[in-house]
């Protein structure tokens, strides 16, 4: 019994031995036809909006840091002129209060804007997807 079992063991292992030792070549196929095409438009599409969302982003975070520093200065200013320090009171009240309920109010402001930004990239997205799904079936035979 022992006997058989080397004699398998060492059959499997010239067999695998035989065998050429070889990595796998991935880089020797690529898409052709109308899968090329469809990705090379994606691609496109896609480092465009990256690049585009890149752009929004240092656009606002510049918007954001304008906006900080000139609610600092004015926080800054007023407290100068009026000798009123600012409170810690989790419900301020007086100037504080008036400048705690505009913030509140651009934050509201913000995030609807940036719901409803996402709301129409959505909507976008989906009509794209069923725009390229409908012109694939077209084209496909």
């Amino acid at each position: 019994m022992k006997t058989l079992v080397r004699f398998g063991a060492a059959a499997a292992l010239a067999v695998f031995a035989a065998l050429p030792a070889r990595a796998q070549d991935t880089n020797s196929h690529k898409p052709g036809g109308l899968n090329k095409i469809a990705r090379n438009v994606s691609s496109t599409v896609k480092k465009a909006g990256r690049d585009t969302k890149a752009e929004v982003h240092r656009d606002a975070s510049a918007t954001h840091n304008a906006l900080t520093d000139a609610g600092n200065n004015t926080k800054t200013v007023l407290k100068k002129t009026t000798g009123i320090k600012g409170s810690t009171n989790p419900h301020p009240g007086g100037l504080n209060k008036v400048a705690h309920n505009i913030s509140n109010a651009s934050k509201r402001a913000g995030s609807d804007a940036k719901a409803e930004k996402n709301r129409v990239k959505s909507d976008l997205h989906g009509k794209a997807t069923d725009a390229g799904k409908e012109a694939k079936k077209e084209v496909k035979p």
